[in-house]
């Protein structure tokens, strides 16, 4: 078992300063029990903690890190840059670049604009549609997270489902109230929507792939459905691919399925693991967008140019190099021996992936919902989690996270990873 004397000590001193120790709520390891451990340092596939302990990594700060941490010429990009200035307030053209680039990974968005964080893009997003339609409610899905804005945190995932919150106090009622949810994958209940609100809804959100309620891909059906019933109602389709985009395909879950969104907004990855987000879509839509429109957005630190400097590495490298079918295949590879190894030792177990995104389940059955993702055997997933972290992989801390790889994970990381797992199923009861 590894020893963490040193992170402890860490966590002492920031529970005393920060609310629970961390800066994001899921960090804190309440969705599993115990400490966090705190880092040191990372490099490509491998994180190493203040301890010394080392560790193969499929969070990869929850997805950015597709080239794994600290590639060479995203390192390179973002030094040269930060010699230049670390911050101007005013344009760049790595800003131009990188949209450019932007556009042709996801064509889309045939406008977009960048901000600095996924919760950031989606908020936004929110209210060009509002602005956009003249609606004021929107509708999302059941343990969908789409940032922490105040529209977002009513039945959401990530951490708010993690804390086994139903809602977030601080909200406005009057607020919440303009926020419907539906089930997904569940066709019938957004038809049911539509009909109680006819012409109301100003936009759907959803992430196409779920992966902060644990990993849930969309039914068939579904996204199709989606798309068609937004566009009878004159109401905009939204897809939030901060976790997705780049990720279950060059092009993000929008080019996977053939389903064209209104609007789509991104993250992370576009950053090479810098603060970044974007939002974007439709031309017209975006034209309603200030200075040229009458919806406003704004952000001091948009666009930065560090961030700029690593997305445009990073997005070029994922272009020029196409990595895309030995990742899916690798990821199937870990999944599938993931699945073995909990299977082999008596457990129930599901999982999927798609790209280089994955996620598994301790549950007898698939999970299509959020409703059946609760379902799953949590209990059972944090002693695993516990088994495998004090054996050097780290796992999502959260039984509704999804699990990451990068260009950095190869076959020797994925052998020790299935003989680590294998060794540590054997301790579940």
């Amino acid at each position: 078992m590894n020893n963490r004397p040193i992170s402890h000590d860490w966590f002492q001193r920031a529970s005393a300063i920060t609310p629970g120790g961390v800066n994001s709520p899921v960090r804190a390891f309440r969705g599993v029990g115990g400490e966090p451990f705190f880092v040191a340092r990372a490099e490509g596939s491998r994180l190493w903690d203040v301890d010394g302990n080392e560790y193969i990594d499929y969070v990869l700060s929850w997805g950015p890190m597709i080239l794994g941490h600290a590639h060479p010429e995203v390192i390179r990009a973002v030094s040269e840059a930060a010699r230049l200035g670390t911050s101007y307030g005013a344009p760049t053209p790595a800003e131009v670049e990188l949209a450019e680039l932007v556009r042709e990974f996801v064509p889309s968005m045939q406008m977009l604009r960048f901000v600095n964080s996924g919760t950031e893009a989606t908020m936004t997003a929110i209210r060009i549609a509002r602005g956009f339609t003249g609606r004021e409610l929107i509708l999302k899905f059941e343990g969908c997270y789409h940032g922490h804005g105040d529209s977002f945190l009513v039945k959401a995932g990530s951490g708010v489902a993690t804390l086994g919150l139903p809602n977030s106090p601080g909200v406005p009622t009057d607020l919440s109230k303009l926020t419907l949810t539906a089930p997904f994958n569940d066709v019938e209940a957004l038809e049911k929507l539509f009909a109680a609100w006819p012409g109301q809804i100003a936009a759907v959100i959803v992430e196409p792939v779920v992966g902060n309620g644990g990993f849930i891909p969309p039914d068939p059906a579904f996204l199709p459905a989606l798309r068609e019933i937004t566009t009878r109602d004159g109401a905009l389709l939204i897809f939030d691919e901060v976790m997705t985009g780049f990720r279950v395909s060059r092009g993000g879950a929008q080019e996977r399925f053939g389903i064209e969104p209104d609007l789509t907004t991104l993250g992370k990855v576009i950053g090479g693991g810098l603060p970044v987000g974007a939002y974007g879509g439709r031309e017209e839509i975006m034209r309603q967008v200030a200075p040229v429109g009458p919806i406003y957005q704004a952000g001091t630190l948009s666009g930065n140019p560090l961030a700029m400097a690593a997305g445009l590495t990073q997005l070029r490298i994922l272009r020029d190099t196409d990595p895309y079918a030995e990742l899916e295949a690798r990821t199937r590879r870990l999944l599938d021996g993931l699945t073995r190894v909990i299977g082999d030792a008596g457990f129930p177990v599901t999982g999927g992936s798609l790209g280089s995104m994955w996620g598994i389940f301790f549950s007898e059955n698939p999970v299509r919902s959020f409703a059946e993702a609760q379902q799953s055997d949590v209990a059972r997933f944090r002693a695993f989690f516990h088994a495998c972290l004090d054996r050097g992989v780290f796992f999502a801390p959260s039984a509704f996270e999804a699990g990451f790889l990068s260009t950095a994970h190869g076959d020797r990381d994925i052998d020790e990873t299935l003989n680590r797992a294998e060794d540590a199923v054997r301790t579940l009861v």
